[in-house]
């Protein structure tokens, strides 16, 4: 699979090749030229010297082959570089435009819209040895297509594998940490160290994305329980600072009650009320604390309200 890959790869990078495809509208052309060239003699049989007709046939036919091969079209996004004698003539394009068969080559038809070039980097190794698969997708544009078709041999896989390598490079600069969070920082890297490279292509970088971090499962499982310790120390961390804060708030209710037995006293009459209420609740307390707190009356007052509830609460 590497062999072919590499096989295609450097057939991709052996130049611009000659544009041998013809615009449907040439294609018409021909044909009528070539009915009219058939015609012509037809019609002017016995009446037209045979030089004359074949000069007639000669010129209809060269004609036609000078639109079949000289006739192009070029889409709205297309620029076209043309090659007279082998040296750079000019662009065309776009729309309807003409070359000289024989001397005109269209060796470069390149599309000025966003290009959209995904790239990875398998088993790289970070800053801190941890190897890391990163996938990335790479936002380009054509912005001098003389350069993108003269100063490098196929500006599209240049592009890919400079981006490539330009990722392991940030990879290795990095720890996983920083991978991890900081792949905005990434991205405007990778942006930067692309765009200098592919510039004198005539190409420039827009954005790059990073798509995806994959780690090792062993090392995602342990960042896991990592994780999950660091939270449960958290929980523990607060759970401590909430009894530290109760029982602050409790010594300094019992400073208020030191001096203020009344106070002490109505407290627990309240507690005692609150737990009464309740249905179904059982409150065992002192039998010296009857007649301190007075519960019998305390408790006749929760029977006479609970008497006086309506029935859909009992």
């Amino acid at each position: 699979m590497k062999a072919k890959f590499l096989k295609n790869a450097m057939q991709k990078s052996a130049g611009p090749q000659p544009d041998m495809h013809i615009a449907p509208i040439a294609g018409t052309l021909f044909g009528l030229l070539l009915i009219g060239a058939i015609l012509g003699p037809i019609l002017g049989a016995g009446k037209a010297p045979d030089g004359l007709i074949a000069l007639w046939l000669a010129s209809w036919t060269l004609a036609a082959v000078y639109c079949l091969f000289g006739l192009k079209v070029a889409s709205q996004w297309q620029k076209v570089v043309i090659l007279r004698l082998g040296k750079f003539n000019g662009l065309k394009g776009p729309g309807l435009f003409w070359i000289i068969p024989l001397l005109d080559t269209a060796v470069g038809w390149i599309d000025h819209r966003v290009t959209v070039t995904p790239f990875s980097a398998e088993k790289t190794l970070t800053k801190d040895t941890v190897p890391v698969d990163v996938d990335a997708v790479l936002f380009w544009v054509v912005w001098d297509a003389e350069k993108a078709a003269l100063e490098v041999a196929d500006y599209k896989s240049a592009i890919s594998w400079a981006s490539q390598t330009a990722l392991r490079e940030i990879i290795g600069q990095m720890s996983l940490a920083d991978i991890l969070v900081g792949r905005a920082r990434m991205d405007a890297d990778l942006q930067k160290i692309i765009d200098e490279r592919t510039t004198p292509w005539g190409v420039t970088v827009q954005s790059v994305e990073i798509r995806d971090v994959v780690i090792p499962p062993a090392l995602e499982d342990a960042m896991s329980r990592e994780a999950q310790a660091e939270r449960e120390r958290q929980a523990r961390v607060i759970l401590g600072e909430s009894e530290k804060q109760i029982a602050s708030s409790f010594a300094e209710a019992a400073k208020a009650y030191a001096n203020n037995p009344t106070a002490l006293h109505l407290r627990a009459m309240n507690m005692l009320f609150e737990g009464l209420k309740e249905k179904g609740a059982l409150v065992i307390v002192p039998s010296s604390a009857v007649d301190t707190m007075n519960l019998g009356g305390l408790s006749g007052m929760v029977s006479i309200a609970q008497n006086n509830l309506p029935p859909e609460t009992k």
